[in-house]
């Protein structure tokens, strides 16, 4: 491409930009493309050509609008380092905000990057042995799949350009990003096969299409993924011979999701994985589809099932689930996990977390039997529940419904089934539950402390517990340095969350109760922004820790938006952390300013609320937000003052007082005011400067505190947590069977009799007593025995 057909140069030339230097560029961008990569290339802009003319009337419109699109998005990363897929992540935005007004079609069938991400660090497990990989996509949509699925099998292969991408996409639009999206990471175009055509209507070719007759070549790959468009109708008219199908059958007409199941399995290796997102139906519906379930557990194909949150796709909140199967498998059991409740709400959807993920990827990985989460299930039980795969007959995975012991609930004490509940606890501190709880017969046990608090966190086992857990990461934050800190420039920051993560696990082998995936969870909340500091340190060298850049915001001015600059930001050292560390005092004082100026607004308030009706009807006084009129307020306190002079001092709760205190107020809020704006500057100038400034040690030990000390910070609190919900859970015990049903019945008799005394005394006319009198039969229940 020549220099004035690049985004940067469209970029440079600011006022000078026109769509014809757009239009130009596309056209040449076509006539260059080389043969050899004519299919991957070619057209690949056509949509972009189309939109050009609706984004406005006049060429002068167009140019509007597309030179504010450039600027809006020509901050974000492009290049293959960057930890996610930049098309993806837009595409993925885009849906979030008008999936709502566009319905299903919008976002039901874009794979959300959680998902994608789970499906690919399953299969890149699968092949991590591998040095060369081919993996295809079959409803390819935005190409995210496939980048996720390089981007984790990329972390275990030594070349990534070992790694053949084959991407099929019906929507040519869609088709046109697939392309873009793949050619944007970076990937070699000879590793880029896509074909625009109907998956199930045309497989994939057996040969060239410019050259059938010598071509011949079936497509087998190591792996095959897709997120097929749910349930939809399709055409199985003459397609029983069809290779794809024939083994197993034909899926209805009136739902194509086994058709595109049958189609990945079909073009895996003998070794390969596959892996497909579809409704919960596939595991259960009957009919032809029954029979191709019965088909393929019996032909050993099904690996695992997943059951993924709802709400998770935009635009829908069908429940869905994700199909593990192999052409070969040495095991004959199933693994279903129920990950159902597994997940965080954001906005209207539901959300995987990054130990959401890992927690699931292990359990399939690993193939376990987690209670509540995972089991193994053998074939003569799948059989013996006539093929059915419904992921609740295996994993029940509900929260236990609450229940109440009628014992216990008229005559007081604790169910001792409901302190076997706790028994993770009581495995780990078994003399605590001696400590908390005296048997009171066979069923049922009372509280033997009423500070449940102290009991639980001073007790040597616990106390033991907590010790074992600092003395497991004892080593850690000196690993953590070595890690990050001393190999700052020769880390692989693709593989290093793994590595750290495997260190914690394994710190955590000997630690019960806390749940390594909330370690890991605090890990990878960190890791992001970790990342991407030692991306940028080892790509800029280590002077980029001591840059500061300039802070570009848009704002308004004479009516169009416009990029100005508001101060400075650190390349890698946030401004609130030097200042914490390093200008403790100039903050302090700032701190102290700010402090002052509300107490002030607090100091108005409460003479404006000292001040009576009559005081308030002053000219001094309005509805504004301090309740004082300055001005007014400045020249009636100029003339009391002279009356003081005078007259001498006024009482300390007078009008007169108040107004010269509010005066007072307004001259120390405005001088402060001014020296607060004036000192904050010049501590952000400070900042700027110190940060330039920094010497080697200074920076390593910013860079400590920035990406170790809150880490640990955190993770050092997981053992309190857990301690703080097994006092909850015997908390909720106590509080439970802590009124009987004896007591509310003497309660209510009480009542009853301080209310009927209290009608004894009251007076009325004839109606009235009559009245009374039979309110007071109700209550002493005689009306009951009549």
């Amino acid at each position: 491409m020549a220099y004035k057909d690049l985004f940067s140069t469209w970029i440079e030339m600011k006022q000078d930009f026109n769509v014809s230097n757009v239009r130009d560029a596309l056209s040449a961008f076509s006539r260059l493309i080389s043969p050899a990569h004519k299919k991957l290339f070619e057209g690949i802009f056509d949509t972009l050509q189309t939109g050009l003319s609706k984004l406005g009337e006049s060429a002068g419109s167009q140019t509007k609008a597309i030179s504010e699109l450039i600027h809006l998005i020509k901050d974000i990363p492009m290049d293959a380092k960057q930890d996610y897929d930049v098309l993806g992540f837009i595409y993925e935005y885009l849906i979030s905000m008008f999936a709502a007004n566009a319905g299903k079609k919008a976002g039901e069938f874009y794979t959300p990057h959680e998902v994608s991400l789970l499906i690919s660090e399953i299969i890149a497990h699968h092949l991590k042995d591998k040095k060369e990989i081919q993996i295809y996509d079959s409803t390819s949509g935005s190409g995210s799949l496939l980048i996720n699925i390089g981007r984790s099998v990329s972390k275990h292969i030594d070349d990534k350009d070992n790694i053949k991408y084959y991407a099929q996409e019906l929507k040519k639009n869609t088709y046109d990003l697939t392309r873009m999206n793949l050619v944007m990471r970076g990937i070699l175009p000879n590793n880029i096969v896509t074909r625009n055509g109907d998956t199930l209507e045309d497989d994939w070719p057996y040969f060239d299409e410019n050259d059938p007759i010598t071509s011949y070549d079936p497509l087998y790959v190591d792996a095959v993924v897709s997120n097929p468009p749910y349930s939809q109708q399709w055409d199985s008219s003459h397609k029983e011979t069809d290779p794809r199908y024939a083994r197993f059958g034909l899926a209805p007409k009136t739902k194509a999701d086994y058709a595109f199941l049958l189609h990945d399995l079909y073009h895996i290796k003998p070794d390969g994985i596959m892996m497909i997102v579809l409704p919960h139906g596939v595991l259960f519906r009957g009919g032809e589809e029954g029979k191709i379930r019965e088909k393929l557990i019996e032909g050993n194909h099904i690996d695992a099932i997943i059951g993924l949150p709802a709400n998770i796709f935009f635009g829908t909140g069908i429940p869905t689930t994700i199909i593990v199967l192999k052409q070969k498998r040495q095991n004959t059991d199933v693994l279903i996990v129920d990950a159902s409740k597994e997940f965080i709400k954001v906005g209207k959807n539901n959300k995987l977390r990054a130990s959401d993920i890992k927690r699931c990827v292990d359990a399939v990985v690993n193939r376990q039997t987690i209670p509540n989460y995972s089991k193994l299930v053998s074939r003569e039980e799948i059989r013996d529940n006539d093929y059915n795969l419904n992921i609740p007959r295996y994993v029940d995975s509900s929260a236990t419904a609450e229940s109440w012991d009628i014992y216990a609930t008229m005559f007081g004490g604790i169910p001792a089934n409901e302190i076997d509940e706790l028994g993770r606890f009581w495995e780990a501190f078994p003399q605590l539950r001696e400590a908390l709880f005296t048997k009171t017969s066979t069923h049922h046990a009372e509280l033997k402390t009423t500070d449940i608090k102290n009991t639980i966190t001073q007790h040597p086992e616990v106390e033991a517990f907590i010790a074992n857990f600092n003395a497991s990461f004892g080593d850690f934050a000196a690993y953590l340095k070595t890690e990050l800190l001393t190999n700052m420039m020769t880390v692989n920051t693709s593989k290093e969350e793994a590595v750290l993560s495997e260190a914690i696990f394994k710190r955590m082998e000997a630690v019960p109760l806390i749940d390594k995936y909330e370690a890991y969870q605090l890990l990878d909340d960190d890791w992001t922004h970790i990342s991407i500091d030692l991306e940028i340190i080892q790509t800029e060298g280590f002077a980029a820790t001591r840059q500061v850049d300039p802070n570009m915001v848009l704002k308004k001015k004479e009516g169009k938006e416009q990029e100005v600059q508001e101060g400075w930001l650190g390349r890698i050292m946030p401004f609130e952390l030097v200042q914490k560390t390093y200008l403790k005092d100039e903050l302090d004082e700032l701190k102290a300013m700010e402090d002052r100026l509300a107490e002030i607004t607090a100091d108005f308030d409460t003479l404006l609320d000292s001040l009576t009706e009559e005081e308030k009807e002053a000219d001094t006084v309005n509805e504004t937000k301090d309740g004082f009129v300055a001005a007014a307020v400045a020249k009636e306190a100029k003339q009391l003052l002279a009356d003081k002079k005078k007259n001498g001092d006024f009482a300390p709760d007078s009008y007169e007082a108040k107004i010269c205190n509010v005066n007072s107020l307004f001259t120390e809020e405005k001088d402060l005011k001014k020296a607060f704006a004036l000192a904050k500057i010049a501590l952000h100038e400070l900042t700027k400067t110190t940060i330039e400034q920094l010497t080697d040690a200074q920076v390593y030990e910013l860079l400590e505190l920035k990406w170790i000390s809150s880490f640990l910070t955190e993770l050092y609190k997981l053992p309190a947590v857990m301690i703080n919900q097994l006092t909850t859970h015997v908390q909720a015990l106590a509080d439970k069977y802590a009124t009987t049903y004896a007591h509310v019945v003497a309660e209510i008799k009480e009542t009853e009799s301080s209310l009927t005394a209290l009608m004894d005394e009251l007076t009325g006319n004839e109606f009235d007593l009559k009245g009374l009198n039979e309110f007071k039969t109700l209550l002493q229940g005689e009306g009951n025995e009549k």
